[in-house]
C-alpha cells in the first residue's frame, strides 16, 4: 500500500539549518508530483512547498522563499526539504504529501527555539 514516511525533523536554534526526508512506497513515485506541509499548534495546515514530477519546477509559500529548498531523487523515491534560516515560526508538524491522489505522511516535528 502506499506509504509516505517523514524523517529528519527536530529541535534546533534560530539560524540552524535541518534537512527533512519523504521516504514514498507503494506507488509510482517518479509519476507524482510532491508537496510539503506544516501545521503549527492552534493554526490550519499550510502548504509549504511542492515539486513536479521530474524535479525541474518547484514553488514555494512567501515565508518560506529563498530559505527552503525542495528537491527529490526518483530513483531512491525520496523527496528532501532543506530548511536554511531556521526561525521560531517555523516550528510546526511537517508533513509530506503525494499531491494526486492525495496521500499524507505521518508527519515530523520541527521546533525552533533558542
Amino acid at each position: 500500500q502506499v506509504q509516505l514516511v517523514e524523517s529528519g525533523g527536530g529541535l534546533v536554534q534560530p539560524g540552524e539549518s535541518l534537512r527533512l526526508a519523504c521516504a514514498a512506497s507503494g506507488f509510482i513515485f517518479s509519476e507524482s508530483g510532491m508537496a510539503w506541509y506544516r501545521q503549527a499548534p492552534g493554526k490550519e495546515r499550510e502548504w509549504v512547498a511542492q515539486i513536479d514530477t521530474s524535479g525541474s519546477i518547484t514553488n514555494y509559500a512567501d515565508s518560506v522563499q529563498g530559505r527552503f529548498t525542495i528537491s527529490r531523487d526518483n530513483t531512491k523515491n525520496t523527496v528532501h526539504l532543506v530548511m536554511d534560516s531556521l526561525k521560531p515560526d517555523d516550528t510546526a508538524v511537517y508533513y509530506c504529501r503525494r499531491l494526486f491522489p492525495v496521500y499524507w505522511g505521518q508527519g515530523t516535528q520541527v521546533t525552533v527555539s533558542p
